[in-house]
């Protein structure tokens, strides 16, 4: 396994590298642990989601109502997922006012009801972990999965304060090996006189959060999964009756190809 992995990641940065060569870059992003089935997940998810991103971001195609699927009863989404003005039957719409966010940002925050459809869930994960610390941007912080993305680190309290590690080499075989080496999110980058930078982001024990690093990545997951829901809520569903569908089907065929047989069977 180990063999097939470090020859799928020596693909992708060789692909990489071909856009790299024309002003792209090579991205690695870690696995998202995603689980819908996990619904302890999905609940931890839903408060996270409400607690971290509801003030900027809606889900608006998402009813409160809806959260009953994943264990959580109508009582308990009134009392600690919606704001006092909403009903539970209404959409998970923005705490910020359209005013507010565009002084404050230029514009709406995205909606997120899709996100996890439109970007993949493991864009997700990597994002939310790939945050640090940049003095010169407008926010004071940037992403290595989302460069110069316009959105602070909202999240920093928990993770503390990350900073990029940036190693440089004199030639992408260089690059590439050392990017394999590294495990989770890797970003390879061409430099100014053929060099390559391989980036990546690291705690900073100088300004730690109020979660361990292993804490934070559970939580995120968490998050992520949650939006991997929202996404598409009868996901689950879908796929059972889908399996019930072709089994019926399965069995359909063999009563059909008997009919047939018996039909035929004095047909010369």
């Amino acid at each position: 396994m180990k063999k097939i992995a470090s020859l799928s990641a020596a693909l992708l940065f060789a692909v990489a590298g071909a856009a790299a060569a024309s002003g792209g870059a090579g991205l690695r992003l870690e696995p998202a642990p995603v689980h819908r089935l996990d619904v302890e997940s999905l609940q931890r998810g839903a408060r996270n989601f409400v607690n971290y991103c509801l003030n900027c971001h809606s889900a608006k195609f998402m009813r409160y109502e809806r959260l009953t699927d994943i264990g959580l009863t109508a009582d308990q989404i009134r009392d600690n997922l919606m704001f006092g003005t909403d009903k539970i039957g209404s959409t998970m719409t923005v705490a910020m006012p359209a005013g507010l966010a565009k002084s404050a940002f230029g514009t709406m925050p995205p909606d997120l009801s899709v996100q996890a459809r439109v970007r993949g869930s493991d864009w997700l994960y990597n994002y939310f972990l790939s945050f640090y610390r940049d003095e010169q941007s407008a926010t004071g912080w940037n992403n290595l999965v989302f460069p110069n993305v316009g959105m602070p680190h909202a999240l920093w309290e928990l993770s503390g304060t990350p900073r990029l590690v940036t190693t440089e080499f004199t030639d992408h075989e260089k690059a590439t090996a050392a990017a394999i080496g590294k495990k989770g999110l890797v970003r390879v980058d061409p430099a100014p006189g053929g060099k390559w930078l391989v980036r990546t982001v690291a705690a900073d024990p100088a300004a730690p959060g109020t979660m361990t690093q292993v804490q934070y990545e559970a939580f995120v997951a968490d998050l992520v999964n949650f939006m991997d829901y929202v996404a598409e809520p009868v996901r689950n569903k879908r796929i059972s009756l889908g399996i019930v569908v072709l089994l019926y089907l399965g069995v359909l065929f063999a009563f059909v190809y008997a009919l047939k047989r018996s039909y035929w069977k004095d047909v010369h």
